[in-house]
This record gives structure tokens, C-alpha cells and sequence, in this order.
């Protein structure tokens, strides 16, 4: 065997899935599934804040999802996922108990600059509804290298109190002295949970911020209405584009740019993204 042909061997097949086994599942919310996931295979697995598996259910289909876990607080190749239900691969999903089996391909897509282009920038994170999920992971990869962050605002915008997702976690963060955390809800429908805390879209906590925009880095995601006003809330506080970061999940299928299904005028989500540069795609109105 030829050097060439060792190498080759080794190379990782993107197009076959690893199984996984599932530790652990528990309703977030009706519709928000937690899941914890274990690679079968002992090597170690590597993945970064930002990027997305895909995961099979053998004989009903494949989809992508968010990574909302970190390396710094996961044990040995185990990740965290939080899964919406909206069609017949979330809805098996939705089924998984521990012990059940899954196929995982990936990691894809691109990263929320944790390691490089944010280390010693003051942060925003903005996450709307279930944009919370990928953005989680950075979060936990910020927090446990806190040293090396300026200051931390995280803001949480949700449709009601019963949409909330990581509920404790949002508690610990608000009670931190390094974090500013502001949370909100669309709606306080009179019902359990009771909410006492502030009722409006998220935008609306935008202007609470003190912001340095020549030290501030903002990561923005959720709903695709919500970009649109959330960037011209960042304008009005004058964040530069090529300091916003925003995740699109726009369609995303193979996971490797073969199928086009996330095409966003010539640009592959699954590739070029999920994580893009606001100031990459600012010319593109199609992607907001």
C-alpha cells in the first residue's frame, strides 16, 4: 500500500452515518425535545459552538441539527441536542428513550468564532425562541473560559413563559455578577408558568444595552422575522456588520452542498454557514 493509499483509508466518509446511542430525553417544552447522545465508536469526536449533525432514524429519513452542547463541559464524545417537533423525522425523534440507536454524519457547517475572532471582545448574544439551542453551546464555551471575554450580555426572547427552553440554566446565568442577562416574553398568557418579568419582542431590550461598539461582538439568532429588526436595532446602537454574526438554518438536507436544497443565492447554508458574517451576506436580501 502507497502513502497516498494509507492516508486515503483514514479519511472520514461523510456520507456514512455513525450510530450513537441515546443517554438521555426529557421534554423541554410541548413541542422541544433535550436529547443526549453518546458515539458508539471510543475515538474522540470533535465538533465546535455553531455547527449541526445530521442524524438518521433508520427507515424514516435524516435531518440536521443544532449542536447545543460545548467540549468544555461535555463528558468524552457525548453531545446535547434540542429537537422541535415539525415533521416525521423530529416526531421519531421525539420517541427516543435511552438506549435507542440514531446514525450521525458530521460535523458540518461553520463556528462561532469562540477561539479567535471574539477572544477579548466584549459579547451579545441574542436568541430568539429556539435560537437559543445552537447558540447555547457558545455560550457555555464563553462562560467556562470566562477569563478570556470582556463583558457578557445575554438576551432571551421567547412567545410566551411556556415556550422557555433551559429555564434553570437562564436562572444561574441571571444571578452571575459577570453576565447581563435579559430575558422577555412576546406574550404573558395568564397561565402556569406565571411571569413577572418583562413582556415584549426582544428588540425591546436592545436599548437597555451600554454598548462600546468598537469592542462589541453580537451573535443574533432565531425566527426569520426577528433578523430583520434586530439588525436595525443594531444599527441604531452602530455595531458594525463585520462584528454580527448570524446562525441560518435555511433548509439544510445533505449537509455537504451536493443537494442544493439550501442554496441562498449561490450560497450553501450547509457550508458557508450556518454561522455567516452579517457583513458577507448584507448584499444578499434573500438570506435575512
Amino acid at each position: 500500500m502507497t502513502i497516498t493509499q494509507e492516508v486515503s483509508t483514514k479519511v472520514k466518509d461523510i456520507y456514512l452515518p455513525e450510530p450513537a446511542t441515546v443517554l438521555d430525553s426529557r421534554l423541554l417544552t410541548e413541542a422541544e425535545i433535550y436529547l443526549r447522545f453518546k458515539f458508539d465508536d471510543p475515538k474522540p469526536h470533535d465538533y465546535k459552538p455553531g455547527q449541526f449533525y445530521s442524524v438518521t432514524i433508520p427507515g424514516i429519513g435524516e435531518a440536521p441539527i443544532s449542536i447545543s452542547s460545548s467540549l468544555t463541559r461535555c463528558e468524552e464524545n457525548t453531545f446535547e441536542m434540542v429537537v422541535r417537533k415539525v415533521g416525521n423525522v423530529t416526531n421519531a425523534l421525539h420517541n427516543l428513550v435511552y438506549g435507542d440507536k440514531v446514525g450521525i454524519r458530521g460535523p458540518f457547517g461553520t463556528t462561532f468564532p469562540v477561539d479567535t475572532a471574539m477572544k477579548g471582545r466584549d459579547l451579545v448574544f441574542i436568541c430568539g425562541g429556539i435560537g437559543l439551542v445552537p447558540v447555547r453551546s457558545a455560550i457555555h464555551h464563553v462562560l467556562d473560559n470566562r477569563q478570556d471575554y470582556g463583558d457578557i450580555s445575554i438576551l432571551v426572547g421567547t412567545r410566551t413563559p411556556a415556550d422557555r427552553l433551559f429555564v434553570s440554566e437562564c436562572e444561574e446565568w441571571s444571578k452571575r455578577d459577570d453576565v447581563n442577562f435579559l430575558e422577555t416574553v412576546d406574550v404573558a398568557i395568564a397561565r402556569k408558568p406565571i411571569w413577572t418579568g418583562p413582556v415584549g419582542v426582544i428588540t425591546t431590550l436592545l436599548p437597555r444595552l451600554n454598548l462600546d461598539p468598537a469592542k462589541t461582538t453580537t451573535i443574533v439568532c432565531g425566527p426569520p422575522i426577528m433578523y430583520r429588526f434586530v439588525l436595525m436595532e443594531l444599527r441604531k446602537l452602530q455595531l458594525p456588520n463585520d462584528q454580527i454574526y448570524l446562525s441560518l438554518e435555511r433548509r439544510m438536507k445533505c449537509g455537504v452542498g451536493k443537494c442544493g436544497h439550501c442554496q441562498i443565492n449561490g450560497k450553501y447554508a450547509c457550508q458557508e454557514g450556518a454561522v455567516f458574517k452579517y457583513s458577507d451576506i448584507e448584499s444578499t436580501p434573500e438570506a435575512i
